[in-house]
């Protein structure tokens, strides 16, 4: 009998042992974490992202395929046309300059929308947009999500509007093979960013949602449409961002 009751409580005192390693462990991997992701947006709020996950993921694609393409180059948002950024923001994110990252009404309509439509349709900003892009894999988890929001507050507490538009205008998938708005403004207008109009910026910003898809030089009645509301808001609703 006392056997046994030595037997238990040594048992018990193990089991405790147990958990405050178990606990410590985790405690120190939190720190690690939190510690490493509020280093790397602070690094980052001057550092230029010259490649992120996705574009690695699609490379490895495109070697796959016998394709190496992976056309990018970084450039200061000072030397991107006005009309690109307010073409970007009429497209994925009306609220951009008055939201702290994530705009819940917008995600409200989405998934209104997506109740009666049946679609897909997205209610990421682009502070979302770009932290998802930088910082992590492209998956659809809610792990994902929970750590996306986490990166988002992130970078709107550490980061300016101008540097969040700044990474998201040179990272942004703008076809196959193709990141960025440089790239994209020599691949589809043989120009260089600053010089892209209204009507060529909201042909880039039609095709975001899907730019391996959708084509500038065949665009479809539809991606015409997107293309012209966009431009008409860039005319009428959407003001000059002052950084």
């Amino acid at each position: 009998m006392q056997k046994k009751k030595i037997h238990q409580l040594s048992k018990k005192v193990s089991s405790n042992k147990l958990r405050k390693v178990v606990g410590r462990f985790i405690l120190r991997v939190a720190i690690c974490f939190f510690s490493f992701s509020i280093l790397s947006v602070i690094l980052l709020r001057w550092l230029p992202v010259r490649y992120t996950p996705l574009m690695f993921i699609r490379y490895v694609e495109n070697i796959k395929d016998g394709d190496y393409r992976n056309v990018r180059e970084w450039i200061s948002i000072d030397h991107i046309s006005d009309s690109v950024v307010m073409a970007v923001i009429a497209a994925e994110d009306n609220m951009f300059m008055t939201h702290f990252g994530i705009d819940l009404e917008a995600i409200k309509k989405a998934r209104i929308h997506n109740r009666v439509h049946g679609t897909k349709l997205g209610g990421s900003t682009i502070t979302q947009q770009t932290a998802k892009n930088v910082f992590l894999l492209p998956s659809r988890t809610w792990s994902r999500k929970a750590f996306e929001a986490y990166f988002t507050v992130l970078m709107e507490i550490f980061w300016s509007k101008r540097r969040i538009m700044e990474v998201y205008l040179n990272i942004i998938e703008t076809g196959d093979g193709i990141y960025g708005i440089k790239a994209a403004a020599a691949k589809y207008f043989g120009k260089s960013a600053d010089e892209l109009s209204g009507a060529e910026a909201s042909r880039i910003a039609s095709i975001l949602p899907n730019p391996r898809k959708l084509e500038i030089g065949k665009p479809s009645m539809e991606l015409k449409i997107k293309q012209k509301k966009i431009l008409n808001q860039i005319r009428t609703q959407i003001k000059r961002p002052v950084w």
